[in-house]
């Protein structure tokens, strides 16, 4: 690995390029310049880091590894308007788009890869407190590879490297663990509301359970840290609770189904249940998915 050390610049000033700009200038390595088709947001965010000024794009685009932090459905067409030059590192910090979109800068002799940060960006002075330990997705050929994991490593952060031709994949199974989860809690809040449970109060009540659910994941996995009616083989109680949700209707009975079906492939994987109390409730649930 060559010993000096890069300059870095983000194109787009906004909240991952935010977060992760800020850290990466406390760790050392310099963010020289920011560019953004919001040139006060560019200015804003330079001004939070040392020796870093607000630029026009193709200034930016000068720096050894160039960050395009910019919207999915604008990073072809900002890669294809930027003077790239042989040697450069072209990244985008998109974890669905392929790196293929980065073509402009590959046929210009830069190497192109992606560094997909696997946290939430909603909030960027709290994402900015969450990097390290959390996982980036990294794609590149060796060269770069290696440059973005030693970033990864500045950042305390794990990495996880990407195959070609995955991102869609991996970034839609992320959302399951991500936006889905507020998905999952606005459901129990809205059948909670049909006896006059509050939103506010709801999410207050079951925020503790799922982080308890989440911590329990870690410590003992998948299988191990379900609880509940299905996981002791409790059909009359999963039946109790398909009769009243189906009584609401708005498919929260349906969605109940999906879910409980898939626990119960989970169940069985692990060996929390044996046939006898598997079955019974594969019948009260739709047997769906299994032969």
């Amino acid at each position: 690995m060559n010993t000096t050390t890069p300059t870095f610049a983000f194109i787009g000033a906004g909240r991952v390029a935010t977060a992760l700009a800020r850290t990466m200038s406390h760790r050392g390595m310099p963010v020289t310049h920011v560019a953004s088709r919001d040139p006060q947001s560019a200015a804003r965010l330079a001004a939070d880091l040392p020796d870093c000024s607000p630029v026009e794009p193709a200034r930016a685009a000068a720096a050894d590894v160039v960050f395009l932090t910019v919207p999915d459905d604008d990073i072809a067409a900002v890669a294809a308007q930027l003077p790239w030059k042989s040697g450069q590192m072209a990244v985008h910090c998109s974890g669905a788009t392929e790196i293929s979109v980065l073509d402009p800068a590959a046929r210009a002799g830069a190497l192109t890869g992606g560094f997909h940060p696997l946290q939430i960006f909603s909030d960027p002075e709290l994402a900015e407190r969450r990097l390290a330990g959390s996982f980036v997705a990294i794609e590149g050929p060796p060269p770069l590879a290696a440059r973005l994991q030693e970033v990864a490593g500045l950042l305390e952060m794990r990495v996880l490297h990407l195959p070609p031709g995955a991102r869609a994949r991996y970034h839609g199974a992320a959302s399951f663990a991500a936006s889905f989860l507020v998905s999952m809690l606005e459901e129990a809040a809205a059948i909670w509301a049909s006896f006059g449970v509050g939103e506010d109060d709801a999410l207050e009540a079951l925020l503790p359970l799922a982080y308890g659910t989440l911590d329990a994941a870690r410590s003992k996995g998948f299988a191990g840290a379900l609880a509940g009616p299905l996981s002791r083989g409790d059909a009359d109680v999963v039946q109790g609770h398909l009769r009243d949700l189906d009584r609401l209707g708005a498919g929260h009975g349906a969605l109940y189904r999906e879910f409980a079906r898939r626990q119960l492939d989970l169940l069985e994987r692990g060996g929390r249940l044996d046939q006898a109390r598997l079955w019974p409730m594969r019948e009260l649930l739709g047997n769906e998915g299994k032969s």
